[in-house]
C-alpha cells in the first residue's frame, strides 16, 4: 500500500497543524519553520495544498500537484506561499491568524484520463473523489476534488471550470486534443479557527 493511502486522521491533524506553526512563525518572526522530527516522518514525494479559509470565504491557496517535493518540505512551502504569495489576496497578517481555518489535501499522483470520446469523462470522474488537471496548447489548470463539491457542480461544470481555471475556453473539454489527469485528495481541515481537525468524507457523494 502506497504512502498516500497509509496516512491517519493523526496524520492529518499534525499536517494542518504544522501548516498553521509555519505560517504563524513566519508571520511573528519572518522564520521558516523547522522540525525535524516532522521532516522525517512525511519525507516521502507527494502533491499537497494548503487552502486558508476566513469566513468561509477563499483567503489563499497554493501547492504543487506533482510529487516533486517530500511532503514535508511541500506542506512547509505550500503554507508560506498561501499566506502571503497568492496574488489574488493581500498577505496574511497575524491579527488574522485567529480568524482563519486552514485546510491541507495530500493527493495521490495525477492518473492521465484516456477516452476517444469526451462523453466518456462522465462515467470516469467522480464529484467528490476526483480533482482534475488540464494541459492544452501551453496552458494548465487544476482544481481540487472538494471544490465541485463546494460549488454544486456536475461532471460538466467540472471540466469546464477547470478548463477556465486554465485560461482556456469553458468547452474546451470537448475537444479530443485536450489532456486531462485526474488525482484524490486526502483532505484535513479545521472545523474552527485552531479547532479540532477532522478528516473531510467523501463518501456520500456522488455524481450528478
Amino acid at each position: 500500500m502506497g504512502k498516500f493511502q497509509n496516512i491517519t486522521d493523526k496524520d492529518g491533524e499534525l499536517l494542518v497543524k504544522t501548516a498553521r506553526k509555519t505560517v504563524h512563525e513566519l508571520l511573528k518572526n519572518n522564520l521558516k519553520y523547522y522540525d525535524n522530527e516532522f521532516e522525517s516522518k512525511f519525507d516521502f514525494n507527494s502533491g499537497i495544498f494548503v487552502t486558508i479559509n476566513k469566513n468561509n470565504s477563499l483567503r489563499g491557496c497554493i501547492g504543487f500537484p506533482l510529487p516533486t517535493k517530500k511532503l514535508s518540505e511541500g506542506l512547509i512551502d505550500a503554507a508560506m506561499s498561501s499566506a502571503i504569495n497568492d496574488t489574488r489576496f493581500s498577505p496574511l497578517t497575524i491579527d488574522e491568524l485567529d480568524q482563519v481555518v486552514f485546510e491541507v489535501t495530500v493527493l495521490s499522483n495525477p492518473e492521465k484520463i484516456i477516452v476517444n470520446d469526451s462523453k466518456e469523462y462522465f462515467s470516469i470522474i467522480k464529484i467528490g473523489r476526483d480533482g482534475l488537471i488540464v494541459e492544452k496548447s501551453g496552458f494548465s489548470g487544476l482544481l481540487l476534488p472538494q471544490v465541485p463539491k463546494e460549488y454544486g457542480w456536475n461532471v460538466e461544470e467540472f471540466l469546464s471550470f477547470t478548463c477556465e481555471k486554465a485560461g482556456l475556453e469553458s468547452n474546451s473539454w470537448k475537444d479530443i486534443s485536450t489532456k486531462f489527469s485526474k488525482f484524490e485528495g486526502m483532505i484535513f481541515k479545521e472545523e474552527s479557527p485552531n479547532g479540532r481537525v477532522i478528516r473531510e468524507s467523501t463518501d456520500d457523494v456522488l455524481n450528478k
